[in-house]
């Protein structure tokens, strides 16, 4: 067991100073981990762009920050629908074109155990086109004004990295076989964790240190996930474990991607959360990743493979 280098309690917002003429741009922020992200980096006077799919939801989430913040925070919002790779694209160039500075993009939302396979509009299975090619274009895309500002790169991933097959299934990318709820979310999990640790090594290898990419994932929160893709049963039993201690608020939820957002020298090559029992509650700090989700050489495939998949490519040169 790993000592925490922020002790006992682990980290939390306190270590946030104040994030005047800082710019941070989060994806899914009208409700759960992400809402909370958005709240806490306002409060500390910074300024959030939200990328969000639904331009209703949106307004109302300015709507409720300004009520507990004030009016004087400043706070926009960008549509952007992860799964569809135009809308990616869109978001993306519109904020290159009104967001001078990213002092870190944020990839927080996701969508998870979708019951029956289902394909997106770029014929990719949902979840892996959502959550790993949908943040791999968004990354790649924003990733010159990232380096100009100095910037990091939040990944938000998640245990279920390691509750599926230990690899990626190159052969079959949208589980034509097998389909399986909770397969494909871990595959797309895994997905996502292993391009930040390969990122890290392209970057390093072209010589750019200004540049931070970190993976980390919420634990167990109380956040709306589930709820709005999951199955039925899947559902339920997320509702009655709601209640339970293993399950912590989604503003704990938050501090993760918090700190690998604001935290000076923090170490790229960990893998952050919550470290108390199966990682799902506790403090926060960094804690083991298992090898699998940095293996080499399926990472480099799996880069290539997304290169080819959406055509976008990162410029990373030294």
């Amino acid at each position: 067991m790993k000592t925490n280098q922020f002790g006992k309690k682990g980290w939390t917002p306190d270590n946030i100073h104040n994030l005047n003429g800082k710019t941070y741009v989060i994806t899914g922020t009208t409700s759960g981990t992400g809402f909370e992200a958005a709240k806490i980096l306002l409060s500390k006077g910074a300024k959030v762009v939200m990328l969000n799919r639904n331009p209703e939801k949106a307004e109302n989430t300015i709507i409720t920050l300004k009520q507990e913040l004030g009016n004087a925070i400043k706070v926009s919002n960008i549509t952007m629908d992860l799964a569809k790779q135009v809308s990616v694209k869109n978001a993306a160039a519109e904020v290159l074109k009104t967001v001078s500075q990213i002092d870190a993009l944020i990839c927080n939302a996701a969508i998870a155990q979708v019951p029956k396979q289902t394909l997106t509009v770029d014929g990719w299975e949902s979840q892996m086109g959502t959550n790993h090619f949908g943040n791999w274009t968004l990354q790649a895309l924003l990733f010159p004004r990232i380096e100009k500002s100095n910037g990091r790169i939040v990944t938000v991933g998640s245990m279920g990295y390691n509750m599926g097959i230990k690899t990626i299934k190159f052969d079959d990318l949208n589980w034509d076989k097998n389909y399986s709820p909770n397969g494909v979310y871990s595959q797309s999990k895994l997905a996502q964790i292993m391009c930040v640790y390969e990122l890290q090594d392209r970057l390093k290898e072209a010589g750019i240190t200004n540049v931070k990419a970190y993976a980390c994932h919420p634990g167990a929160s109380k956040t709306s996930l589930i709820k709005t893709s999951g199955s039925l049963m899947t559902r339920f039993v997320w509702q009655l474990m709601k209640f339970s201690p293993l399950v912590q608020s989604a503003e704990k939820g938050a501090y993760p991607q918090l700190m690998c957002a604001t935290e000076p020298n923090l170490d790229q090559s960990e893998f952050y959360g919550p470290t108390g029992k199966n990682n799902w509650t506790g403090p926060v700090g960094a804690h083991k990743l298992e090898p699998h989700a940095k293996d080499k050489t399926v990472a480099k495939k799996l880069w290539e493979v997304s290169e080819k998949e959406t055509g976008v490519k990162w410029n990373i040169n030294s």
